[in-house]
């Protein structure tokens, strides 16, 4: 019996995938685990997987290249040999990074399917690599497990050749498995120097490798009617650093920046916080499972993740710096009542997704 490869580059993505590998591991479907070191920082990776308790990876492998197409082509270099030497029954992805993409083409081009988790998500913004790398992925998979029935039709839409199966998202799963060992084991709270905080990320090129936008952000996290505690990604650092801001924000007395957290500990800091400032779309997920329930005002001109926003929980307020201050302060002078469900799904989408792997491959 041929094993399943889950294969993962970045913390989003080990985050989204663990419930799978649990629900592989309970369902005694056979797989392999693999990491393509597309974040080869331990605060970006192993810490991930170390906290998750999942298995370390059966095989790894470390990308240090800056360029993004180097990057993708190293990770599909890499993953040709592994898949000539494993021969998997599946290549399962999650997302729309660069490993997704290359593993998928890596897979395509040997001739074995290909399931895309979290399939169909658009943002119609090509600006963002993300974009490019989703659609393309969905258009080479046998098996798009699409979190919403808004990412079904996207998928119908563009007539993918794959099966396509609505599951939820894994996100969720995750947060509900999570959420107690993160409040038990994490610390976190501890080194919070403010009792009110607003959460703050942000990593994406086109704000952070964009002077003005970077500037902007900055400014509103400093001049945000709540204290911010901002999570910073290393990439930030380096553009900051480079344009001579760090200094600045990081004396700032509104502003606590924090490193990038353990994922226990930044469940923790979401469900402790008053809102979330974030140009991620996974935190935008998240935010909306039962267990933190808070808004998001997202920090993009755009956003894939239209579910949320049509629920109550996300409001995208682009990077101009008097949208998003005014979005901040109304956001904390009308409190709005979020709803008590998720749409993105129960907390059942890997077992829902694993059953149908086994339908499929393993019960012909």
């Amino acid at each position: 019996m041929k094993p399943v490869m889950v294969v993962v580059g970045t913390r989003p993505e080990i985050i989204k995938m663990a419930p799978v590998v649990r629900a592989l591991k309970k369902s005694k479907v056979p797989f392999l685990f693999a990491h393509c070191g597309q974040h080869y920082d331990y605060n970006m990776s192993q810490q991930f997987i170390e906290n998750l308790e999942l298995p370390p990876p059966d095989y790894s492998f470390e990308v240090r290249v800056s360029s993004p197409g180097e990057q993708t082509a190293r990770i599909i270099t890499h993953m040709d040999k592994l898949l000539k030497r494993t021969s998997p029954c599946l290549v399962l992805v999650e997302g729309d990074t660069n490993t997704v993409l290359a593993a998928a083409l890596a897979a395509n081009k040997r001739a074995i399917p290909v399931g895309h988790v979290e399939a169909g998500l658009r943002s119609f913004d090509l600006r963002m690599p993300e974009e490019h790398n989703r659609r393309l992925t969905d258009h080479i998979s046998s098996f798009l497990f699409a979190p919403t029935a808004r990412s079904e039709a996207n998928l119908k839409k563009e007539n993918v050749w794959g099966k396509i199966y609505v599951t939820g998202n894994t996100v969720i799963d995750a947060v509900m498995q999570h959420m107690p060992i993160a409040e038990r084991k994490s610390e976190v709270l501890k080194k919070i120097r403010f009792e009110k905080f607003a959460l703050a990320t942000a990593h994406r090129a086109e704000n952070v490798d964009d002077l003005n936008v970077l500037r902007n952000l900055m400014e509103v996290f400093a001049e945000s009617p709540v204290p911010v505690v901002y999570s910073m990604h290393p990439r930030t650092k380096k553009r900051l650093r480079q344009h001579g801001m760090y200094a600045q924000i990081k004396e700032n007395k509104n502003v606590q920046i924090l490193p990038p957290q353990g994922y226990l500990d930044f469940l923790v800091l979401m469900r402790k916080s008053e809102l979330i400032i974030t140009d991620s779309g996974g935190i935008q997920e998240e935010a909306t499972a039962p267990a933190i329930r808070k808004p998001v005002l997202v920090v993009r001109l755009s956003t894939e993740r239209p579910e949320a926003v049509e629920s109550g929980f996300a409001e995208v307020v682009g990077t101009e710096k008097e949208k998003a201050l005014k979005a901040i302060e109304k956001a904390f002078a009308k409190r709005r009542e979020l709803p008590t469900e998720s749409p993105f799904g129960d907390g059942t989408a890997a077992e829902k997704i694993v059953k149908i792997i086994k339908e499929e491959l393993f019960h012909p």
